[in-house]
């Protein structure tokens, strides 16, 4: 029998973004504990950085901002994110996302992504990257449309785990 699962303090989030350099952008923390059915991230953009106009087929996401400001692009026009707004994206619905001034620090959340199978065997561990983290350029904050893609298209840095 499998003891219960005991719930675990990760980290002070105003530590961690304490910790991080200034300029750093891009994922700044995500949560990998072994055996764990969520995924959640911690974003930032730089001023006037973005993540293009993308969908997730599959999950909801929950996204609350943390520092910062800027606007959610929707199909319904844009809308203002300043510190505490929580956001609720649909599986399905498109979005954007722009950084004001003073750049954009967002926490997201969604189910963990199920992980691919070979012959109907699913592996205990793994699968598919959670969101499309490996597509957003570390550079300046945009979305890859490209699964493939090694480069970012609009400035041009290598994107992560593209060896």
């Amino acid at each position: 029998m499998t003891p219960p699962a005991t719930a675990t303090v990760l980290m002070n989030l105003d530590e961690q973004l304490a910790r991080s350099a200034p300029g750093q952008q891009g994922a700044l923390w995500r949560l990998a504990e072994a055996g764990r059915g969520l995924d959640a991230n911690v974003v930032r953009l730089s001023p006037g950085g973005g993540v293009a106009e993308h969908s997730d087929d599959v999950l909801d996401v929950l996204l609350v901002v943390l520092d910062g400001d800027g606007y959610l692009g929707t199909s319904r026009g844009r809308q203002r994110l300043t510190p505490h707004t929580v956001v609720w994206l649909p599986r399905t619905s498109y979005r954007s996302l722009s950084a004001g001034d003073s750049g954009l620090v967002y926490l997201t959340a969604h189910p963990r992504r199920p992980g691919l199978s070979v012959s109907g065997v699913r592996p205990a561990e793994g699968g598919e990257p959670p969101c499309a983290r490996d597509r957003v350029c570390e550079e300046c904050g945009r979305l890859a449309q490209e699964s493939d893609a090694r480069f970012c298209s609009r400035c041009g840095h290598r994107l992560p785990h593209r060896d």
